[in-house]
Protein backbone atom coordinates (compact mmCIF):
# COMPACT_ATOMS: atom_id res chain seq x y z
CA UNK A 1 0.00 0.00 0.00
CA UNK A 2 1.02 3.31 -1.19
CA UNK A 3 1.88 6.05 1.97
CA UNK A 4 3.37 8.12 -0.25
CA UNK A 5 1.84 9.65 -3.97
CA UNK A 6 2.81 12.55 -5.56
CA UNK A 7 1.91 13.17 -9.07
CA UNK A 8 3.28 16.13 -12.07
CA UNK A 9 4.65 17.85 -8.68
CA UNK A 10 6.04 21.89 -9.92
CA UNK A 11 7.77 24.09 -7.62
CA UNK A 12 9.16 27.60 -9.50
CA UNK A 13 10.56 30.42 -7.21
CA UNK A 14 10.79 34.12 -8.68
CA UNK A 15 14.02 35.72 -7.85
CA UNK A 16 14.20 38.87 -9.34
CA UNK A 17 13.95 38.32 -13.06
CA UNK A 18 14.65 35.30 -13.31
CA UNK A 19 12.04 31.97 -12.50
CA UNK A 20 13.81 28.92 -10.53
CA UNK A 21 12.23 25.64 -11.82
CA UNK A 22 13.47 23.25 -8.54
CA UNK A 23 10.56 20.65 -9.50
CA UNK A 24 9.74 20.03 -13.18
CA UNK A 25 6.38 17.49 -13.32
CA UNK A 26 7.46 15.05 -10.60
CA UNK A 27 5.30 11.93 -9.72
CA UNK A 28 6.69 8.73 -7.64
CA UNK A 29 4.83 6.37 -5.23
CA UNK A 30 6.49 5.30 -1.90
CA UNK A 31 5.25 1.89 -0.17
CA UNK A 32 4.49 1.68 3.23
CA UNK A 33 7.56 -0.21 4.60
CA UNK A 34 10.45 0.90 2.60
CA UNK A 35 13.47 2.60 2.91
CA UNK A 36 14.18 5.32 -0.27
CA UNK A 37 17.49 6.93 -0.65
CA UNK A 38 17.06 10.58 -2.94
CA UNK A 39 20.39 11.55 -4.47
CA UNK A 40 21.08 14.64 -6.66
CA UNK A 41 23.69 17.53 -6.34
CA UNK A 42 22.92 20.86 -4.90
CA UNK A 43 20.40 22.27 -6.97
CA UNK A 44 18.86 19.29 -8.14
CA UNK A 45 15.17 19.66 -6.60
CA UNK A 46 16.07 17.28 -4.26
CA UNK A 47 15.81 19.08 -0.49
CA UNK A 48 12.40 20.46 -2.84
CA UNK A 49 11.19 17.50 -3.01
CA UNK A 50 11.65 16.75 0.72
CA UNK A 51 10.50 19.71 1.94
CA UNK A 52 7.09 18.94 0.16
CA UNK A 53 6.92 15.76 1.21
CA UNK A 54 7.42 16.41 4.72
CA UNK A 55 4.89 19.57 4.83
CA UNK A 56 6.57 21.79 5.04
CA UNK A 57 6.21 23.61 1.36
CA UNK A 58 3.78 23.75 -0.98
CA UNK A 59 3.99 22.64 -4.95
CA UNK A 60 3.33 25.80 -7.24
CA UNK A 61 0.95 22.84 -8.79
CA UNK A 62 0.38 18.88 -8.89
CA UNK A 63 -1.30 17.13 -6.07
CA UNK A 64 0.18 14.66 -2.95
CA UNK A 65 -1.20 12.42 -0.71
CA UNK A 66 0.15 11.13 2.57
CA UNK A 67 -1.50 7.94 4.26
CA UNK A 68 -4.67 8.55 1.73
CA UNK A 69 -4.62 12.47 2.89
CA UNK A 70 -4.60 14.67 0.12
CA UNK A 71 -2.55 18.06 1.56
CA UNK A 72 -1.11 20.51 -0.40
CA UNK A 73 -4.38 22.45 -0.32
CA UNK A 74 -4.45 21.72 3.11
CA UNK A 75 -5.03 24.64 5.63
CA UNK A 76 -1.90 26.08 8.05
CA UNK A 77 -2.74 24.47 11.11
CA UNK A 78 -4.01 21.16 8.94
CA UNK A 79 -0.33 20.71 7.85
CA UNK A 80 1.11 21.36 11.27
CA UNK A 81 -1.42 18.44 12.67
CA UNK A 82 -0.59 15.96 9.84
CA UNK A 83 3.95 16.98 10.17
CA UNK A 84 3.22 16.18 14.27
CA UNK A 85 0.80 13.20 13.10
CA UNK A 86 2.45 11.66 10.68
CA UNK A 87 6.44 12.63 9.96
CA UNK A 88 9.32 12.37 12.11
CA UNK A 89 12.10 14.59 11.19
CA UNK A 90 15.64 13.79 11.45
CA UNK A 91 18.26 16.85 10.52
CA UNK A 92 21.90 17.14 10.20
CA UNK A 93 22.54 19.41 12.66
CA UNK A 94 20.57 17.28 15.28
CA UNK A 95 18.36 20.79 16.37
CA UNK A 96 18.37 19.71 19.79
CA UNK A 97 17.69 22.50 22.41
CA UNK A 98 21.46 22.80 23.99
CA UNK A 99 20.31 23.53 27.46
CA UNK A 100 17.35 20.94 27.52
CA UNK A 101 18.05 17.21 28.79
CA UNK A 102 18.13 14.38 25.80
CA UNK A 103 14.60 13.14 27.67
CA UNK A 104 13.21 16.95 27.84
CA UNK A 105 13.78 17.19 24.18
CA UNK A 106 12.09 13.75 22.97
CA UNK A 107 9.13 15.00 24.84
CA UNK A 108 8.84 18.06 22.47
CA UNK A 109 6.74 16.92 19.67
CA UNK A 110 4.00 15.69 22.74
CA UNK A 111 4.19 19.07 24.24
CA UNK A 112 2.50 20.22 21.18
CA UNK A 113 0.26 17.27 20.55
CA UNK A 114 -1.37 18.07 24.19
CA UNK A 115 0.48 14.85 25.35
CA UNK A 116 0.24 14.82 29.38
CA UNK A 117 3.12 15.17 31.27
CA UNK A 118 3.25 11.91 32.81
CA UNK A 119 2.52 9.93 29.47
CA UNK A 120 5.10 12.02 27.65
CA UNK A 121 7.82 11.19 30.11
CA UNK A 122 7.11 7.34 29.80
CA UNK A 123 7.16 7.63 25.99
CA UNK A 124 10.19 9.89 26.23
CA UNK A 125 11.83 7.31 27.89
CA UNK A 126 10.92 4.59 26.11
CA UNK A 127 12.22 6.43 22.67
CA UNK A 128 15.24 6.47 24.07
CA UNK A 129 15.40 3.35 24.92
CA UNK A 130 14.55 1.83 21.75
CA UNK A 131 17.81 4.13 20.37
CA UNK A 132 20.33 2.71 23.09
CA UNK A 133 20.21 5.82 25.36
CA UNK A 134 17.99 4.80 28.14
CA UNK A 135 21.14 5.37 30.71
CA UNK A 136 21.47 9.39 29.14
CA UNK A 137 18.01 10.92 29.15
CA UNK A 138 19.00 13.51 31.99
CA UNK A 139 22.26 14.57 29.70
CA UNK A 140 22.00 17.72 27.63
CA UNK A 141 23.67 17.80 24.04
CA UNK A 142 26.72 19.20 25.07
CA UNK A 143 27.12 16.22 27.44
CA UNK A 144 26.95 13.87 24.64
CA UNK A 145 29.07 12.35 21.50
CA UNK A 146 27.39 13.44 18.17
CA UNK A 147 26.28 10.03 17.07
CA UNK A 148 24.25 10.01 20.51
CA UNK A 149 22.84 13.72 19.67
CA UNK A 150 21.54 12.13 16.39
CA UNK A 151 19.98 9.06 17.97
CA UNK A 152 18.26 11.45 20.72
CA UNK A 153 16.82 13.37 17.49
CA UNK A 154 16.22 10.22 16.04
CA UNK A 155 14.10 8.98 19.39
CA UNK A 156 12.32 12.68 18.99
CA UNK A 157 11.15 11.60 15.78
CA UNK A 158 10.04 8.30 16.83
CA UNK A 159 8.19 9.22 19.74
CA UNK A 160 4.62 10.42 18.23
CA UNK A 161 4.88 6.63 16.44
CA UNK A 162 4.33 8.51 12.83
CA UNK A 163 4.14 6.78 9.61
CA UNK A 164 7.03 8.20 7.88
CA UNK A 165 10.39 9.60 9.11
CA UNK A 166 12.06 11.74 6.76
CA UNK A 167 16.10 12.40 7.49
CA UNK A 168 18.03 15.18 5.54
CA UNK A 169 21.57 14.14 5.41
CA UNK A 170 21.18 12.40 8.76
CA UNK A 171 25.14 11.55 8.81
CA UNK A 172 26.30 14.50 7.16
CA UNK A 173 27.79 16.05 10.44
CA UNK A 174 29.55 12.66 11.41
CA UNK A 175 32.32 10.37 10.96
CA UNK A 176 32.54 7.51 9.08
CA UNK A 177 32.17 4.62 11.82
CA UNK A 178 29.46 7.17 13.59
CA UNK A 179 27.69 7.13 10.27
CA UNK A 180 27.35 3.60 10.11
CA UNK A 181 26.00 3.28 13.67
CA UNK A 182 23.31 5.67 12.68
CA UNK A 183 22.05 3.93 9.52
CA UNK A 184 21.74 0.53 11.59
CA UNK A 185 19.43 2.19 13.84
CA UNK A 186 17.71 3.47 10.70
CA UNK A 187 17.83 0.16 8.49
CA UNK A 188 16.69 -1.60 12.29
CA UNK A 189 13.63 0.92 12.37
CA UNK A 190 12.88 0.32 8.83
CA UNK A 191 12.65 -3.55 9.47
CA UNK A 192 10.43 -2.99 12.37
CA UNK A 193 8.19 -0.97 10.09
CA UNK A 194 9.06 2.34 9.36
CA UNK A 195 8.88 4.17 6.38
CA UNK A 196 12.46 5.72 5.63
CA UNK A 197 13.39 8.35 3.09
CA UNK A 198 16.56 9.99 3.22
CA UNK A 199 18.58 12.71 1.46
CA UNK A 200 22.02 12.01 0.86
CA UNK A 201 24.93 13.21 -0.90
CA UNK A 202 27.17 9.96 -0.23
CA UNK A 203 27.13 6.92 -2.13
CA UNK A 204 28.10 4.57 0.66
CA UNK A 205 24.77 5.81 2.58
CA UNK A 206 22.12 5.53 -0.11
CA UNK A 207 23.83 1.92 -0.75
CA UNK A 208 21.97 1.13 2.71
CA UNK A 209 18.50 2.25 0.83
CA UNK A 210 16.50 -0.58 -0.58
CA UNK A 211 15.29 2.25 -3.28
CA UNK A 212 17.26 4.95 -5.00
CA UNK A 213 15.95 8.32 -6.65
CA UNK A 214 18.78 10.33 -8.52
CA UNK A 215 17.51 13.89 -9.04
CA UNK A 216 19.01 16.03 -12.01
CA UNK A 217 17.26 19.43 -13.05
CA UNK A 218 14.59 19.09 -10.80
CA UNK A 219 13.44 15.72 -12.57
CA UNK A 220 13.72 12.19 -11.78
CA UNK A 221 16.79 10.76 -13.86
CA UNK A 222 17.32 7.29 -12.04
CA UNK A 223 14.54 5.29 -10.14
CA UNK A 224 16.40 1.67 -9.32
CA UNK A 225 15.91 -0.71 -6.64
CA UNK A 226 18.84 -2.21 -4.44
CA UNK A 227 19.73 -4.63 -2.25
CA UNK A 228 20.20 -2.53 0.88
CA UNK A 229 21.11 -4.03 3.99
CA UNK A 230 19.30 -7.08 4.41
CA UNK A 231 19.92 -7.81 8.34
CA UNK A 232 18.50 -5.52 10.74
CA UNK A 233 20.62 -3.87 13.13
CA UNK A 234 21.61 -6.03 16.65
CA UNK A 235 19.15 -5.15 19.26
CA UNK A 236 21.74 -4.34 22.08
CA UNK A 237 23.56 -0.84 21.70
CA UNK A 238 26.64 -0.38 19.87
CA UNK A 239 29.67 0.78 21.79
CA UNK A 240 29.25 4.43 20.93
CA UNK A 241 25.87 4.80 22.12
CA UNK A 242 26.87 3.25 25.54
CA UNK A 243 29.53 5.56 25.53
Amino acid sequence: MALIVAADLVKTYTMGDQTVHALRGVSLSIDEGDFVAIMGASGSGKSTLMNILGCLDRPTSGRYWLAGEEVEDMAPDALASIRNRRIGFVFQQFNLLPRTSALENVELPMVYAGVKPAERRTRAQAALDRVGLGARGGHTPSELSGGQQQRVAIARALVNQPSLILADEPTGALDSKTSEDIMRLLTDLNHQGMTVVLVTHENDIAAWARRRLVFRDGAIVEDVRQPGHAEPAASAPTAEARA
